[in-house]
C-alpha cells in the first residue's frame, strides 16, 4: 500500500469549479484528478501521457460497463417476473373469445408501442424511476401475494 502525503494548495475559483465538475462527471475524487494533472505536467514523456489518458478512459469505460451489466440484469429480472406473473394469472380463453382477444391484444400492443416511443423520445427511463433501496425479499413476497389474490 502506498503512503500519501497531504498538501494544501490554492486554486482560482473558476479552475476549482472545473475540477469539481470533472470529478462529478467522471465519478472520481478531486485528489485523483489533481494528482493525474500534476503527474502529466511533470512527465515530459508523451507515451506516459497517452498511457495515463488511456488508463483514465479505460477506468471510465469499466465503470460504464458495470452500470450496464447491472441495468441489464434488472431488465432481465423485470421481464422474467412479468412473464411469470402473466402466465400464472391469465386463464385460458375459450375458442369463441380468442379472435376478439387477439384483436384487443393487437390494439393494446399498438398503444404500448406508441407510449414506449413517446417515453423514449422524452428521455424518461424505467431504470431511473426504479428504487434500488427496496429490500428484495420483502418486495418479492408482497408481489407474489398480490398476484395470487387477483
Amino acid at each position: 500500500m502506498t503512503k500519501r502525503a497531504r498538501m494544501n494548495v490554492y486554486f482560482e475559483p473558476d479552475l476549482l469549479k472545473q475540477v469539481e465538475a470533472l470529478s462529478l462527471r467522471r465519478k472520481v475524487s478531486k485528489s485523483a484528478i489533481i494528482e493525474a494533472a500534476v503527474a502529466s505536467f511533470l512527465s515530459g514523456d508523451t507515451t506516459e501521457k497517452m498511457e495515463a489518458a488511456l488508463s483514465r478512459r479505460m477506468d471510465r469505460l469499466g465503470r460504464q460497463v458495470d452500470t450496464l451489466d447491472e441495468d441489464l440484469a434488472i431488465l432481465g429480472e423485470t421481464l422474467s417476473m412479468f412473464i411469470r406473473f402473466w402466465l400464472t394469472i391469465t386463464p385460458p380463453l375459450p375458442e369463441s373469445a380468442r379472435a376478439s382477444a387477439r384483436a384487443k391484444g393487437m390494439e393494446r400492443f399498438d398503444g404500448f408501442m406508441q407510449t414506449l416511443g413517446r417515453r423514449l423520445a422524452s428521455g424518461d427511463r424505467f431504470l431511473k424511476e426504479l428504487s434500488r433501496d427496496v429490500d428484495p425479499s420483502v418486495q418479492i413476497a408482497t408481489d407474489v401475494e398480490e398476484s395470487q389474490t387477483k
